[in-house]
């Protein structure tokens, strides 16, 4: 498969926003949170020290994913998306991996994600790849989330 991994350039802020809202509507709403970071992606994530990259495919875009900066060592995976007609090609597992590889590259210690379990296809692919579900906190930045998983990376 002729996929790549490509870094955020502000040409592809729309498909960042538009696979988001895809998936956020068909199982969810897009709430405030998902607006400020997909509305303002470079803003919210890439200038706070986040990343946003992209899965291409024969010149389109088809999926993406965001690590947001919680602190030096700790980042969010979160805003991973594949437009539905190329789900079933493992675009997310190849995504995820990107992600994993980044992280250990940079010497990050861990990588959080809040999901839900109306999504079990996505807990599936996270468990896979080693993420352990931890306790929620209280104050959860979005009102779908009813699961939040970590991955400690041993560098």
């Amino acid at each position: 498969m002729s996929l790549t991994i490509i870094p955020y350039e502000p040409k592809y802020a729309q498909s960042f926003k538009d696979l988001n809202i895809a998936w956020l509507k068909k199982y969810f709403y897009v709430e405030a949170k998902d607006t400020i970071l997909l509305e303002k992606c470079e803003e919210s994530i890439i200038d706070q020290g986040g990343f946003i990259f992209f899965a291409r495919y024969k010149g389109q875009i088809v999926g993406c994913f965001s690590l947001i900066r919680i602190n030096d060592t700790t980042y969010e995976l979160g805003k991973m998306a594949v437009e539905p007609t190329f789900q079933g090609m493992k675009i997310g597992q190849r995504l995820l991996q990107f992600a994993l590889d980044l992280a250990k590259e940079k010497g990050w210690k861990k990588l959080v994600l809040y999901s839900s379990t109306k999504l079990p296809t996505a807990l599936h692919l996270y468990k896979k790849y080693g993420f352990k579900e931890v306790v929620l906190e209280n104050d959860l930045p979005y009102a779908r989330s009813d699961i939040k998983m970590e991955l400690e990376l041993n560098n």
